[in-house]
């Protein structure tokens, strides 16, 4: 009967404009998480979905904030259905804080952050697996992207998925993402990214001056490192996992809210990762609408000043 009224409410919603959502619950945790399902006016043959987590450094961010609804809209209008859900935001209040302080382990307050978010985006993929029939969507052409720490946990996420690593034990079984595209993402482990099972087909999008999610490796904390771009691509290509990395010279964190500027750079990746065909990319790159801001400049510290 649930998957009835749920069918019944996305039925009822095929006519409204490609910016117009519906908004479901996908899981329960302190309180209930939300989901926004944005549908394309025409969707593509394929029936992809492309599953978007926000940024703001694991403290602010909101699932329909103004860079997510334009994502949304650039994405439906190239055909995809858009998932942006909620995830927990470790940082964004003393409670949570608190109770990260009475959990037991070695694992840093910030390895805590990512594994919630990771988690969190693992239980949104299951709900879209769960619905995709009533969604209109393949549940193998699930595509995750994510800003910043969005980023961080869909690399995370998958990361874990292909260790058999807590936080993404809630998959199905044998489910993968069809591709991952992290806008300025990050793996935290212990020592370089390695992977029992392969990745999914991943396109990193790195500012090669990123301070904040850096480019190549955060210092350790404690045993753990958070490892960018330009390490998950070396260890991607020695152990020949099908990758791109685009590497902007010039620029920092502005790449991490780039996807709807260089959104025919994404659809032609996951166009061809979906086709079958296995490829692998290396590209520095400037782009002329792709300018140095305060965002260049800054590190780690000056974002949780602000």
């Amino acid at each position: 009967m649930k998957r009835l009224v749920i069918f019944a409410i996305i039925a009822s919603g095929l006519a409204v404009s490609a910016q117009s959502k519906q908004t479901f619950q996908f899981v329960q945790r302190d309180s209930a998480l939300m989901l926004d399902v944005w549908r394309p006016a025409t969707p593509r043959p394929d029936s992809a979905c492309v599953v978007a987590l926000f940024g703001g450094g694991f403290v602010i961010g909101e699932r329909d904030d103004s860079y997510q609804r334009e994502v949304a809209r650039v994405l439906t209008e190239r055909g995809f259905t858009v998932v942006s859900p909620d995830y927990r935001l470790g940082l964004k209040d003393s409670a949570m804080v608190k109770r990260y302080a009475s959990l037991t382990g070695s694992r840093t307050l910030f390895q805590w952050c990512i594994d919630i978010a990771a988690e969190d985006c693992a239980a949104t993929c299951a709900w879209v697996v769960q619905h995709a029939a009533e969604l209109g969507v393949n549940p193998n052409r699930i595509v995750l992207t994510g800003c910043s720490a969005g980023a961080i946990a869909v690399l995370q996420m998958d990361y874990c998925r292909a260790n058999s690593l807590l936080p993404a034990a809630v998959l199905p079984a044998d489910w993968k993402p069809a591709a991952v595209v992290p806008y300025a993402g990050a793996i935290m482990c212990k020592g370089k990214p390695q992977w029992q099972t392969p990745p999914a087909p991943t396109m990193l999008m790195h500012g090669m001056k990123d301070k904040i999610v850096a480019y190549k490796q955060f210092p350790k904390v404690l045993s753990h490192a958070l490892y960018g771009a330009d390490v998950v691509a070396a260890q991607m290509r020695k152990e020949e996992y099908p990758h791109w990395i685009v590497r902007f010279e010039g620029v920092g964190h502005e790449v991490a809210s780039w996807l709807p500027g260089s959104v025919d750079l994404f659809c032609a990746f996951v166009d061809q990762t979906l086709a079958g065909r296995i490829s692998t990319l290396d590209a520095t790159m400037t782009d002329s609408k792709l300018t140095p801001t305060k965002w260049t400049e800054m590190n780690v510290i000056d974002l949780y000043k602000q």
